[in-house]
């Protein structure tokens, strides 16, 4: 039996349930961390009760609305987004456009840092804006990375509209967009969200899951989307920087 006190396999309980790929159970937990059952359930119940991880309805725990505002705080320490930012900094000089980093907020991707270009023209996306997952390369690269048969409920159920004459509205095409955006692992936006808008994002990843994204775009009136898209390497390099700060705070 593993020892510990109770504050320690909480801790050990939401660390879990924040890394896993998929939801866990209780017996999942229990297995992982070593706690007997009655022990998980005891510790999930009240868990939940104050607000700190919920049960999803696909059958595990998830993090809840406290947790995900706790997450957001120290994602916001100035010592933590400084760095970030200067990595974000070097990238649009190399790239000379806006570049941005975008997390998952319910429903919506939340855009948390950026850095934008000089460029007269620019498209007015600030920090704290939050944009639809269908339409959006960050938001369709974490609904690429979502379990085949989630990711399908999910796309059933999404409010999909038309923003632009490029928008996928059909759930089926946009499924399959969004198979060939996981496998490719980036993300791409053909003026689907803003017209006269392009896009691409890659993945910000914590031991192989998907915790952020790194996206750039530009008007199409300067570039294309195969124009960003050659950015690539430098795009996956800057991911790779940021993913490393990331596991650094583990």
């Amino acid at each position: 039996m593993k020892k510990g006190s109770s504050i320690t396999r909480v801790l050990d309980i939401v660390e879990a349930i924040s890394t896993a790929k998929h939801p866990p159970t209780p017996l999942d937990l229990s297995i992982q961390l070593d706690i007997p059952k009655p022990s998980i359930h005891r510790l999930l119940q009240t868990l939940e009760q104050e607000g700190f991880v919920t049960y999803d309805t696909y059958g595990g725990y998830i993090i809840a609305d406290r947790t995900c505002k706790m997450l957001m705080a120290t994602w916001e320490q100035e010592s933590r987004k400084v760095e970030r930012l200067a990595i974000l900094q070097k990238l649009s000089n190399q790239i000379n456009e806006t570049c941005g980093i975008a997390i998952l907020k319910n429903n919506q991707m939340l855009y948390t840092d950026r850095v934008q270009t000089n460029w007269p023209l620019q498209i007015y996306l600030p920090v704290g804006s939050e944009v639809p997952l269908w339409c959006t390369s960050s938001g369709k690269l974490f609904l690429s990375y979502q379990p085949k048969n989630k990711r399908k409920n999910i796309v059933e159920h999404l409010p999909i509209t038309q923003l632009t004459k490029n928008t996928i509205t059909d759930p089926k095409l946009l499924e399959q967009n969004l198979e060939e955006i996981f496998n490719k692992k980036l993300g791409t936006d053909n003026e689907e969200f803003v017209a006269g808008m392009v896009a691409c994002s890659v993945p910000i990843q914590k031991q192989d899951n998907i915790v952020a994204c790194l996206y750039i775009h530009a008007p199409t009136i300067r570039r294309s989307l195969d124009d960003l898209l050659a950015f690539e390497p430098l795009l996956r390099h800057a991911a790779h920087e940021l993913s490393k700060l990331i596991e650094n705070e583990a």
